[in-house]
């Protein structure tokens, strides 16, 4: 009995290594891609480096050379509806945003983001991701005071209230972990209106602080702190750059102040020879454009001094935000992420055409700095821009400039409207050659399908109780392989601009223009050629189809068309 009861002690004891000494089982590691997406405002396509401009951007020039370039991407041509578009995977009308963010008693025109939308947080959140904002809301209720004197008063920041908008239209009610920035649209570089962080407003900022350094210093931020763990983060860096007013280091500024002032169509057409000799248009398919509609000569200009300067401060607003996107490259790579990082940049519309000081101080822009100086709306262009006692824009002929070679510009339903530079880049992930070029037609819809796709999860039919909008993108993952997907019929409509781009074809309108124009897309890039008169059943066709796209997606009643 002594000898088996000492085989049995010999036994249990080899039993306790095998239970007890065995090293522990270390966590699964979470393959899945990180996932990054940079939105500039108000940036023309061909307004960075790798797409034609001479403006000096290596940090997107290198997520370029590293992965792949779009030639037909689509945004839905304004700030607001791409924002809502981007998030939730529908149409911008279906979510909620047909217009801006006044609230309207429309289902397309809430001016916030619906309740039964999801957005890409809240999907990639409920997937086990990590999420994070900086930058640019505005996709929620725009509350403003009661009379104008006190909307000043706020937007001067002589005095303030707890929200700019309902606090459940956040950013951080609708799936994001942290958010830094701006509720509203237009800011102040330099004394950001709007700003918060979480939910909080952040009433003072420190000396020498810049709007587009905060936002993307911010994210690297965000990086060092969800690299601590295994789980895989959504970033959403909403740039304001380059949106008006013009505002920029004068150390960025002095980079390109003799840049332009060889004048629009010397710039325009270095531009187009750029875009020609990268492969991304091809000269027979997509011929310059006309110009706008003033077709005022450089020669001619009175006031070519201050044109270049601000254009001058464009350049150098996008040269900033570059810089910004070089460290959150460095942030990635430093934390071992980069390589399993999906990075994706684009546009949230063409370059702008307003004439911001045309609008004056009043609703989103202040006629006083914090400290009481006078902010100047200089229509005569005799105060040059770029500080912040000035509120200026680039104007028509520049943003045809920053177009290239498109019509048009910002909430036009042509291609200078709606057609956005976009760069995937993700070393573990795009297959095809660095720096290819890639043909797929896209949209920013397409982003939820994709991200779901990557995610390895599933897009929800119900979400805290609402029925969910189906989802009406399709993914680009396959694109990442060199795959290329049939087209799909693509729409728009912004304050009466639209177009049904189908099947090669492109039926399309200015603002509440009933005449609708033809144009052969597939072999007219640039809609030169109007083919309306020519095949009036194609234009009865595609009229149709985009009247009941209007009907299925909330367009109608507001603004009704004929």
């Amino acid at each position: 009995m002594k000898k088996i009861a000492l085989a049995f002690a010999g036994i249990l004891f080899a039993l306790s290594f095998v239970f007890f000494k065995q090293p522990a089982k270390q966590p699964v590691k979470d393959a899945r891609p990180n996932i990054v997406v940079i939105l500039a405002d108000d940036l023309g396509f061909s307004d960075i480096g790798c797409y034609g401009s001479e403006i000096h951007t290596p940090n997107i020039d290198y997520l370029a050379a590293h992965g792949i370039r779009y030639t037909r991407f689509y945004n839905t041509s304004r700030c607001c509806p791409t924002r809502a578009s981007l998030l939730t995977g529908l149409y911008n009308q279906r979510a909620g945003i047909g217009n801006m963010t006044d609230a309207e008693d429309e289902p397309g025109y809430l001016g916030h983001l619906a309740e039964n939308s999801v957005t890409l947080a809240e999907v990639l959140k409920g997937a086990g991701y990590h999420t994070a904002m900086s930058g640019k809301w505005h996709v929620s209720n725009t509350i403003g005071q009661k009379s104008t004197e006190e909307q000043q008063r706020w937007l001067n920041h002589q005095v303030y209230y707890p929200t700019f908008s309902p606090l459940a239209q956040y950013p951080t009610s609708r799936g994001f972990e942290k958010f830094f920035g701006t509720i509203w649209g237009v800011v102040d570089y330099y004394d950001p209106f709007s700003l918060v962080s979480g939910t909080t407003p952040i009433k003072t900022i420190p000396k020498n602080y810049y709007h587009t350094d905060a936002i993307n210093d911010t994210t690297v931020s965000y990086i060092k702190e969800f690299s601590k763990d295994n789980k895989p983060f959504f970033l959403y860096v909403a740039e304001n750059a380059p949106h008006w007013p013009l505002m920029a280091p004068p150390e960025d500024i002095a980079k390109y102040k003799d840049t332009y002032k060889v004048g629009w169509d010397t710039i325009r057409a270095r531009r187009y020879n750029k875009l020609i000799k990268a492969g991304i248009i091809d000269p027979v398919k997509a011929p310059l454009s006309l110009r706008d509609k003033s077709g005022l000569k450089w020669d001619d200009n009175p006031d070519k001094a201050w044109d270049a300067a601000a254009m001058a401060v464009h350049a150098a607003m996008i040269d900033r935000m570059d810089q910004g996107i070089g460290r959150i490259i460095k942030a990635l790579k430093e934390s071992g992420k980069l390589d399993n990082t999906l990075i994706v940049f684009l546009s949230d519309n063409g370059a702008s055409s307003e004439n911001c000081t045309a609008y004056g101080p009043g609703f989103d822009r202040p006629n006083q700095t914090r400290a009481g100086e006078k902010i100047a709306y200089d229509m005569k262009k005799t105060i040059l821009p770029g500080f912040e006692t000035s509120y200026a824009s680039i104007g028509e002929r520049w943003a045809n400039v920053a177009n290239t070679p498109y019509r048009y510009w910002k909430a036009e339903s042509y291609e200078g409207g709606v057609h956005t530079p976009m760069i995937a880049f993700w070393p573990k992930g795009v297959t095809v050659a660095n720096g290819s070029l890639s043909n797929q037609l896209g949209h920013v819809k397409d982003f939820m399908a994709t991200f779901v796709e990557l995610a390895k999860t599933t897009y929800p039919l119900i979400y805290k109780g609402h029925p969910v909008i189906p989802t009406q993108g399709k993914s680009l993952a396959a694109s990442f392989k060199g795959i290329t997907k049939p087209d799909e019929a693509l729409f728009n409509e912004h304050y009466g601009a639209r177009y049904v781009r189908y099947n090669g074809w492109k039926l399309v309108s200015l603002p509440n223009d009933t005449t609708w124009n033809l144009y052969h897309i597939k072999d007219d890039e640039t809609e030169i050629n109007n083919q309306a008169g020519k095949y009036p059943e194609k234009v009865t066709q595609l009229s149709a189809m985009w009247h009941q796209w209007a009907v299925t997606n909330n367009v109608y009643p507001k603004p009704r068309h004929k």
